[in-house]
């Protein structure tokens, strides 16, 4: 049965690293390169501009390092560069849902985590890793996805006994050809692809550019930081888009879970628009899923949510 409605959150999980403003100060410390990335704006705080790919990389790699002890984060050109508050916020949401009866927090390698579309930043196994311990198998089928991210694994020795990588030759499926026989995972997570075309996502990603410089930058600027938008949040086309959109890829992963619901405890995913929900919690009472949880996340004016199911 799903669950009854939560009072949407205001802020990030309490256990999320990332609560109020960049401390940019502190940041520069850990990662030097940040610095000629950092100006004071008009309202007399620190910020970067967030339109500039080489800042937001510069950005998240100081992030990576101060809070997860990781030394070497590179992505290739045009790849999705992910906002690791909002990234680690569903990670801590797996740990409740994971967590026994009393709230306890389950730790420890013996917790296998599934990460679908892992991507070549390989963020989740990261932020996972580092923050409870988990051992991660991350997937993609994207073969430069999976060299950028082994790479960035090989090059950090706390991430190295942690995660693994496994390419998804079969382009058509989600989990099979990926969960193995012998596999047994607490939970699976994916951040699905939102769009059902590369138009779509880059109006989208158009629009999240003009809300972040609203009321600091004049209008020319504004078309300007659009007109770089390619470089910063677009990403690659199988990171944003797929046939049917979301709810397309969210109706297939839960058809094809039910084939490894001795598998695995929970599966999981993001759902970016709220109008999935829905429709998907039906498919997943028609296919006899005994437990859905759709948990809310908050990251400032933006509401996400992810849903859980198990059998």
């Amino acid at each position: 049965m799903a669950t009854t409605k939560k009072e949407t959150p205001k802020a990030l999980h309490p256990r999320n690293k990332h609560h109020g403003k960049y401390d940019f100060k502190v940041l520069c410390n850990a990662l030097p390169e940040l610095e000629p990335f950092v100006f004071t704006n008009p309202y007399g705080n620190l910020s970067i501009d967030f339109s500039d790919a080489k800042a937001v990389l510069a950005l998240n790699q100081a992030l990576l390092k101060q809070f997860y002890d990781v030394d070497f984060w590179q992505l290739p050109e045009g790849y999705l560069c992910p906002p690791i508050p909002g990234r680690a916020d569903y990670i801590h949401g797996l740990a409740d849902l994971l967590a026994d009866e009393q709230g306890n927090l389950r730790t420890g390698k013996q917790i296998k985590v599934l990460d679908i579309g892992m991507g070549a930043n390989c963020i989740y196994p990261i932020i996972g890793s580092q923050s409870y311990g988990w051992s991660f198998v991350g997937t993609d089928i994207d073969p430069v996805a999976i060299k950028m991210a082994g790479l960035i694994v090989k090059s950090n020795k706390n991430l190295n006994q942690y995660i693994k990588l496994r390419l998804q030759q079969d382009k058509k499926s989600i989990f099979k050809h990926i969960i193995k026989d012998n596999d047994k995972f607490s939970l699976t997570m994916c951040n699905p692809p939102f769009h059902a075309s590369m138009e779509k996502a880059q109006a989208g990603s158009a629009r999240k550019v003009t809300n972040l410089n609203k009321g600091k930058a004049g209008h020319l600027q504004v078309q300007q930081a659009k007109q770089k938008v390619e470089l910063n949040f677009a990403g690659q086309e199988n990171e944003l888009c797929c046939v049917g959109g979301e709810i397309a890829f969210l109706k297939q992963m839960a058809t094809e879970s039910v084939e490894f619901a001795q598998q695995v405890r929970w599966f999981s995913s993001l759902v970016s628009k709220s109008e999935n929900v829905a429709p998907l919690k039906k498919l997943l009472t028609q296919l006899n899923a005994k437990q859905i949880k759709v948990v809310k996340m908050a990251q400032g004016q933006k509401v996400s949510r992810f849903i859980a199911w198990s059998f």
